[in-house]
């Protein structure tokens, strides 16, 4: 959400920026926002001079009534009932200008980075850098869910029966690899200085809509019947939430955490969901990493975490690339964000495993999260997240670029000590 002391002063540019997004249908936000403002502020200048003037009076009466003068501190108590009557009249009428300006703001997107490409959708996305060699081996590589059936690691069918579409059984040495794989995650980020934490895996609403979009909540969120809690569709959302109405001392950031949680997701949208694979889901697991730091340092971090993913991708000898999201796919929360992207053999192509995001101080504006600086100066924090490792789309590639010619799968080294040893997954017989 954006400051709205700066909409009124850069209307022009606030509107440039909508367009830039392709989101025409919302210029008129910023018009009526300037105008509620106005309205508001008018209110509250107000409110204020009749509060002074009601203190003024309401002193006299007692010197009145000291002075035997009844009459005349009667006609003042009359002045003071008529300005505590419009001033609550103000007062309703703030609250009311205060929701309507709220709802305008919550819906302008926020500033996006000059170096941001300009495009309406993912088709314009930008391709930046390859990291890894991709190869094509000389033998057919089949779909992952045939791979993990010939290791016994899956079980759709019984999961379609338990849960419906979306949802799976992960079994031997398939599900030992999931684990693995978040545990090595988990470990490779450790190693990089972030704090490892575990959050709740339900949030309320005013977390939801403090860490993303209405239209992101309305296509992702599972809300609890009859509570005010929605499940996480990623562990940014508690990670962000845990410093809501906080004032970080200046001198202990950044603040690096790095955090597993299950994930819910509906998938609204997402052109159906698919029967025989894991690539969308509504339940998976996740090791994620957020950075709350000063806002002339979140640049720098911004590229620190997209390249923790490239790093640890790379260590299990995985392709991958990075994206840069064109100014049209960007959430309206988002600054600027990177898509990682792994090289999937069967496909000939590559495709999304990761996704690092600078939301500026978006969600620190609506969640209140400020910085102590030097002196008395309070201000903003910068919010940054990035996917680690989200398996089990990332098993995708893995069990993918992995593959031998006989049905068996490598286990790269890195991945070994969490295996039990195990060098090769091998398929039933």
């Amino acid at each position: 959400m954006l400051d709205m002391k700066f909409v009124r002063e850069n209307p022009e540019l606030v509107k440039e920026n909508i367009k830039k997004k392709f989101q025409d249908k919302k210029l008129a936000l910023v018009d009526e926002a300037i105008s509620i403002d106005a309205d508001l502020r008018a209110a509250k200048s107000e409110a204020d001079f009749l509060r002074g003037e009601r203190n003024k009076i309401s002193k006299q009466i007692g010197a009145l009534m000291g002075q035997g003068k009844k009459e005349e501190a009667e006609e003042v108590k009359k002045k003071v009932a008529e300005f505590s009557g419009r001033l609550a009249e103000l007062e309703k009428k703030e609250v009311e200008l205060e929701e309507e300006l709220q709802s305008r703001m919550m819906l302008i997107p926020n500033i996006i980075d000059d170096s941001v490409p300009i495009g309406k959708d993912d088709s314009e996305n930008v391709e930046l850098e390859k990291f890894g060699e991709p190869v094509t081996p000389d033998f057919e590589v089949p779909y992952h869910t045939e791979i993990m059936e010939k290791l016994n690691g899956i079980d759709l069918d019984a999961a379609r029966k338990v849960a419906g579409n979306g949802f799976y059984y992960l079994m031997g040495d398939v599900a030992q690899l999931h684990s693995a794989v978040i545990s090595y995650a988990r470990d490779f980020m450790i190693n990089r200085g972030f704090t490892y934490c575990i959050p709740p895996f339900m949030i309320r609403s005013n977390v939801v809509t403090g860490v993303m979009s209405f239209a992101e909540m309305d296509a992702m969120m599972y809300k609890i019947e009859g509570e005010d809690l929605y499940l996480i569709g990623t562990s940014e959302h508690s990670m962000i939430g845990k410093y809501i109405d906080t004032i970080v001392a200046e001198d202990t950031l950044p603040h690096t955490l790095t955090s597993y949680s299950p994930c819910f997701r509906k998938e609204k949208g997402a052109h159906g969901l698919e029967e025989r694979g894991v690539y969308r889901i509504h339940q998976f697991e996740k090791q994620e990493m957020i950075v709350v730091c000063k806002p002339e340092e979140s640049m720098e971090w911004f590229h620190k975490l997209w390249q923790n993913t490239v790093d640890l991708f790379r260590s299990m000898d995985i392709p991958v690339r990075t994206i840069e999201c064109c100014s049209g796919d960007l959430a309206d929360l988002k600054v600027k964000s990177y898509d990682v992207e792994a090289w999937s053999p069967r496909q000939q192509k590559y495709f999304e495993v990761g996704s690092c995001s600078n939301l500026g101080d978006a969600q620190a504006r609506r969640l209140k999260i400020r910085v102590h600086g030097e002196g008395s100066k309070k201000y903003f924090a910068h919010t940054l997240n990035n996917t680690v490792v989200a398996p089990p789309r990332m098993l995708i590639a893995f069990l993918e670029n992995n593959l031998e010619a006989d049905g068996s799968v490598r286990i790269p080294q890195v991945l070994r000590p969490y295996m039990g040893g195990k060098e090769k997954m091998m398929p039933a017989k």
